[in-house]
């Protein structure tokens, strides 16, 4: 876990993630807009950072198994394929995500809107290239010996992913918070109209980014 360059990556990656707004922080304002108060926004990033962490944590939870029994460097290959893989899908079929219908939503519709569109968007993929470091399988130090792991070594990945779930979303609820209230109070919609970035791209080449990176990272 004494790996800072793990953790300021979380991190990037959480306010990356808080900056897209097919994870949320869009439809945060459009409630708000539509109820005419602040506080429905602030309302709706809750269940939103919810549904984000609860899809992170099963991609990380899934690295942090795998790497209980597979080599670290086949692990890294798969991570590394599955995120190369996915990237280019996405940059193929831009639109590929979840339709959500109606704006009267609770808690809980919004906490599962945001698990289905952070899973559609390879949110926790991303994480991946993080998640193997942690993985007791999947680290340099470890590579190649998954299948003799001690008890204890497999505490402290299940330990630091929690972590790591948490320090990514506590950094993606801060910048998604900051964007939809300014988005809200100060900017409006209007202007988004006019300086939209493709962002759909931008995530699909981040996806692919991260695919090298898990590669190399070591």
């Amino acid at each position: 876990m004494n790996d800072p360059l793990a953790w300021s990556a979380l991190a990037l990656l959480g306010a990356l993630h808080g900056l897209n707004p097919a994870m949320g922080w869009l439809f945060a304002v459009a409630l708000g807009l539509q109820e005419r108060r602040r506080a429905a926004v602030g309302r709706a990033l809750w269940p939103i950072a919810l549904g984000h962490a609860l899809s992170v944590a099963l991609v990380v939870a899934l690295v942090i198994l795998a790497g209980a029994v597979l080599d670290g460097g086949v692990l890294r290959l798969v991570g590394a394929g599955a995120l190369l893989a996915f990237g280019a899908y996405k940059l193929l079929r831009p639109n590929t995500h979840p339709r959500w219908v109606g704006m009267r939503v609770g808690f809980r519709d919004l906490t599962l809107w945001s698990f289905l569109m952070s899973t559609a968007h390879g949110a926790g993929l991303m994480l991946v290239p993080v998640a193997l470091r942690f993985s007791a399988g999947g680290g340099a130090a470890h590579a190649g010996h998954g299948e003799h792991l001690p008890a204890g070594m497999a505490a402290s990945s299940t330990l630091a992913g929690l972590a790591a779930v948490g320090v990514h979303t506590l950094s993606m609820f801060a910048v998604m918070a900051a964007v939809a209230l300014a988005v809200y109070q100060f900017v409006g919609l209007t202007v988004l109209r006019r300086a939209w970035v493709n962002l759909d791209q931008v995530w699909a080449v981040a996806l692919m980014a991260a695919g090298a990176v898990a590669l190399v990272w070591r």
